[in-house]
């Protein structure tokens, strides 16, 4: 006969059960830092993530030190999600195995589809893009186009990179690339699951999570108003009076202003891109765009290898309206998800809280008990926050 089952068993297997649905959220950035397992961590908990300086560099004898600047970013723990649930004094009694098929995998799956779907929300952030919105990707030139993208950013080549795509980015790629993997393993593999596994670089996987992102309203001509601008927001005209909107995540270029090299600094040929971080309407005309990342002409920061000219014309990637499913191509480092321990309430039945300091994941149970009925209703929650870590290191698939 079975022993019944206790919430530290079920709490274990909830979190094991996490860790196996998760598909974008394994890839990222998990590093588990003390501070985020602080017990008693509560919604909108902000924890500060270092980025590494840069450096300009010297030429010859003299030495000329640079002062070390390490910038940061902020993760806000805002987000509590649970999912309820009910079992009986008999439902205690069954093996392990059958509990979490009947009870534990379902609800595990709605806590590790909102996860992931967050995550790929953070696509609204990256500003590197390619493809046609609108239009699935049938070639494996486009997928090569993003990690040139990724190169030119001096994306490490380390074994650590992805790529997310949506069902039908999937079957385009792999029905066009059958022919292409020589192992019989690969081969097999691919007619089996639809998954391509690993190519050009990168680790594929499908998530049905990718986001779908809306190109603004916009119409006119878009230029920039007014030369050597710079920093995190430009002043723009040209626009449709009353016409023009552009959403949180839509991508423009700037004519004749290129990207450069991170750490060499040189022109990479390639325009820059520019991600719009907060929506803006207009109605005269004329509006200031919040972009990321920012106009720097110079200096150990360098964005871009000028400042824009004055009317210097603006082209917004897609068309007006085009709603588009975003898959991504991106290193490690790119996203961070971090995870705090929820507090143990007393007054209840049980709770327990597993933590997995290697993934980073904490996921507590609470369980009470109704005498009236027999039954365990039961609260499961997890507390997490999303950040993008460094935006250079990854590439949104328009598709």
């Amino acid at each position: 006969m079975n022993e019944l089952l206790t919430i530290s068993m079920i709490t274990r297997e909830a979190l094991r059960v996490l860790e196996n649905n998760l598909q974008f959220t394994k890839q990222v950035n998990r590093q588990y830092d003390s501070k985020y397992g602080v017990e008693g961590a509560k919604i909108g908990t902000v924890l500060n993530v270092r980025k590494p300086p840069r450096y300009v560099g010297r030429t010859g004898q003299a030495l000329q030190v640079e002062g070390a600047v390490e910038s940061q970013v902020q993760v806000t723990l805002n987000t509590q999600f649970g999912v309820d649930l009910q079992f009986s004094s008999q439902d205690l009694a069954l093996s392990i195995d059958d509990f979490s098929n009947r009870f534990i995998k379902p609800a595990i799956a709605t806590v590790a589809n909102k996860i992931d779907n967050d995550g790929l929300a953070q696509y609204q952030n990256i500003y590197q893009s390619v493809g046609t919105p609108g239009t699935t990707p049938s070639t494996l030139l486009l997928y090569l186009q993003s990690g040139q993208k990724l190169d030119e950013a001096a994306a490490p080549h380390d074994g650590l990179r992805s790529l997310v795509l949506t069902p039908a980015m999937q079957v385009q790629i792999v029905n066009a690339l059958t022919g292409l993997f020589h192992q019989a393993n690969a081969i097999s593999q691919q007619y089996m699951t639809g998954k391509m596994g690993t190519a050009i670089g990168y680790d594929w996987y499908m998530s049905q999570n990718c986001n779908t992102h809306t190109v603004g309203a916009f119409a006119g001509t878009p230029r920039v108003n007014g030369a050597n601008q710079s920093g995190s927001s430009l002043i723009t005209d040209g626009w449709t009076s009353g016409a023009s909107t552009l959403n949180k995540g839509d991508v423009f270029t700037i004519a004749d202003v290129y990207a450069v090299n991170p750490q060499s600094r040189q022109n990479t040929g390639s325009l820059q891109q520019f991600v719009v971080t907060a929506t803006i309407s207009d109605t005269a005309g004329a509006k200031t765009i919040s972009i990321s990342p920012s106009i720097i002409a110079s200096g150990a920061t360098q964005t871009v290898n000028a400042a824009p000219a004055d009317n210097a014309l603006i082209t917004v990637v897609g068309a007006a309206s085009t709603a588009t499913p975003q898959g991504l191509a991106f290193h490690r480092d790119a996203f961070t998800l971090v995870c705090a321990d929820l507090p143990l309430p007393g007054g209840v039945d049980m709770a327990a809280r597993i933590s997995d300091p290697q993934l980073g994941l904490s996921i507590r149970m609470v369980r009470a008990y109704d005498i009236n009925t027999d039954n365990f209703p039961c609260r499961l929650d997890i507390l997490y926050g999303w950040a993008t870590l460094r935006a250079e290191l990854a590439c949104r698939i328009q598709g």
